[in-house]
């Protein structure tokens, strides 16, 4: 039982990485109707937003200390932090410390620019090209800011800890009555599955209770007859791509702890996440959402060694096994609209 729990909470974590990219992934098809592959793309640059503010927060002066002296007999130098010097050593150091929390203020603003430069600059002139040709050209743009984050930050993933109140596991299973230590989870990811479900239910309030959310709603649903009616509909959602943009570079912020940031590492989510976004039904926001837990969960069960002693590498393809299922029995996926992908 104490495995079933374990697993159920990997995959919770997992699954809410998934869920923030196949949301952005599907808020992109649903409203302008385009394959965006760059997403991917969006995530590890919001992970690089949280690398750059570590790294202006750490910008140090040098002091010399002539009370010690280095093995040449020189004194000693000493790096200070300037948020040290500014704010005094104990809040600067705080800072310092929070700065992967402090990041998501870096981020939005930025993510959101970034993906209006997108939309307006590039993507908006392949709205009416096939597919295919939408694939193409933002699976190349994704190439040109893996290559540019790779030229200026490096190949090596680069280490951005969480919070030091953060850092190490928690006992759940004492929560759940469990002996000590049977159920060790760490507190970050705890942290990670709430700040998903936060954003998951801030995108989800936007779009229900806003008057601007249930116009690009029905312009998702019907575009010509919103336009009609004299509503600008092509601003909206471009502000829905700036959304998106946003949505995915806090999931890429927030996952810089859990997993350190390198210049593939939105391609590594990029495939995984448009599985969801099938399974879940293009266009579903619901459907991608409950698909990235339902597919995150599956594939920390498939990671077991009970189950890959019986089906081994099951865990590196259950996901696809899964997607190939349900499109054959469901062809629109889970909570798709009817007609989407059954032609």
């Amino acid at each position: 039982m104490d495995a079933i729990i374990l697993q159920i909470l990997n995959g919770l974590d997992k699954g809410s990485a998934y869920a923030l990219i196949a949301l952005g992934l599907t808020l992109i098809f649903g409203t302008l109707g385009v394959v965006n592959f760059a997403h991917g793309a969006l995530f590890m640059i919001g992970a690089f937003c949280a690398v750059t503010v570590n790294k202006l927060l750490s910008l140090s002066f040098v002091t010399l200390d002539p009370s010690k002296k280095d093995f040449l007999g020189n004194p000693t130098k000493i790096l200070t932090p300037y948020v040290e010097k500014w704010f005094g050593p104990e809040v600067g150091a705080a800072i310092i410390d929070w700065s992967v929390p402090l990041s998501i203020l870096f981020a939005i603003p930025i993510m959101i620019a970034i993906g209006f430069i997108m939309e307006r600059g590039l993507i908006k002139h392949f709205y009416r090209r096939p597919h295919a040709d939408q694939i193409l050209v933002t699976f190349g743009l994704a190439i040109v800011l893996q290559e540019l984050i790779k030229h200026y930050y490096g190949a090596n993933p680069i280490q951005t800890p969480a919070p030091d109140a953060f850092r190490g596991s928690f006992d759940f299973g004492q929560l759940l009555g469990f002996d000590p230590n049977v159920i060790i989870y760490p507190y970050w990811r705890l942290v990670y599955f709430a700040f998903a479900a936060v954003v998951i239910g801030g995108v989800f309030a936007f779009l229900q209770f806003t008057t601007f959310g249930m116009v690009v709603r029905a312009g998702m649903a019907d575009r010509e007859t919103v336009g009609l009616l004299g509503i600008n509909i092509d601003r909206r959602f471009t502000i829905m791509f700036g959304l998106a943009a946003a949505v995915a570079g806090l999931a890429g912020v927030m996952y810089t702890p859990i997993n350190s940031p390198n210049y593939h590492m939105g391609m590594d989510f990029l495939v995984l996440s448009f599985v969801v976004v099938v399974v879940g039904g293009m266009g579903s926001l619901p459907g991608a959402v409950a698909a990235g837990f339902l597919l995150g969960i599956l594939e920390s069960f498939a990671s077991m060694n009970e189950v890959k002693a019986l089906i081994p590498g099951i865990d590196q393809i259950i996901i696809y096994v899964v997607a190939i299922v349900i499109l054959l029995a469901r062809p629109r996926g889970l909570l798709g609209r009817k007609g989407v992908m059954e032609d």
